[in-house]
Formats: C-alpha cells, structure tokens, sequence
C-alpha cells in the first residue's frame, strides 16, 4: 500500500506519461512538472514565454487547490527554462502569482522539454 495519495484536477491537464499530477503524504504535497499546457486540449496554450508561464503557474494552482493548498503553501519551487535569456521576464510572471511569498528556488536551463515547452515548473507545499 502506497504512503502517498494521487492528486488530480480537471483544471489541469492530465499527465502526459506515467506519473500522476501531483501525490500528498505526510503533510508534503508534490506538484508534478508543469508545462503552459490547456487542461482542455492538452497542447500548449500559446507559443510565447509569458503565455506558457502563466499557463503552467495557473496549473500548478488548480493542483495544489485540488489537494486543499495554495501557493502560499508552497515552500520549494523547481524551474526549467529552454532560454536562460528568459530569466527576467520569467521572475516577473513568476512574482505576480507569488507576491512576497518567497518559496526556496531553483531556476535551470536544459535543451528542450515535453511538446516543445519553453518552461516547466514543479513545486512542493506543506499542507496545513
């Protein structure tokens, strides 16, 4: 028997391989690697960076909601940009779902992501 619960929200899109769209246990929820996908067609929602950004924040939102958290809840975040160029343009999405919640943070570049994705964010929150 499994330690972890299976999160899913039909606000999101559904896994694209094997693994589900985030798992919770012992206080801890973990938010599976979110790309700008639609939760509807399950491509991505725009082709720009502020698009899919917003899109894969929106996401990771309706996941944590769906396991009763929020991204005040969220104390560490994982980020995959394709262009560390993006970097400035990124934070400035990132902070406008943030605020002053300040999460620990990783932000780094890799050659390509799932369906062509320019970025894709996981986190972890402690459900209250």
């Amino acid at each position: 028997m499994s330690s972890t619960t299976p999160i899913h929200s039909d606000q999101a899109p559904a896994a694209i391989g094997p693994y589900s769209q985030g798992r919770m246990g012992a206080g801890l929820v973990f938010v599976s690697g979110q790309l700008g996908l639609d939760p509807t067609s399950g491509e991505l929602k725009g082709l720009d960076l502020e698009t899919q950004t917003r899109q894969a924040l929106s996401n990771v939102q309706a996941v944590l909601r769906a396991a009763g958290c929020e991204l005040t809840d969220v104390a560490a975040v994982d980020v995959f940009l394709t262009n560390m160029g993006d970097f400035v343009e990124f934070n400035r999405i990132y902070q406008s779902f943030f605020g002053e919640h300040k999460p620990a943070r990783a932000v780094v570049a890799v050659k390509a992501l799932p369906k062509d994705g320019r970025v894709e964010i996981k986190c972890v929150a402690v459900k209250k």
